[in-house]
């Protein structure tokens, strides 16, 4: 009795990795994944001015630019 290949060696191995590697499918009614929630820390460039404006209320002067900058985008409701 002869036994059918499928192919050589390296074909399996490439269509194994293959079906190893690759992303399934997603489905095509699935939501866009909601923005991260959460602070991450960047480098910003800031006049001087702008600066001391901020810190002159003491600790916390971080969250007070994040609010205005929040305010100026339009993220924040009026």
């Amino acid at each position: 009795m002869r036994t059918t290949r499928r192919g050589s060696a390296y074909d399996q191995a490439e269509a194994a990795f293959k079906s190893a590697t690759t992303k399934p499918a997603e489905p095509a009614a699935r939501k866009p994944a909601a923005p991260p929630e959460g602070k991450e820390m960047v480098s910003l460039r800031l006049d001087r001015a702008v600066l001391d404006h901020f810190q002159e209320d003491g600790p916390g002067w971080q969250d007070r630019i994040n609010a205005a900058l929040r305010a100026a985008a339009g993220l924040d409701p009026a």
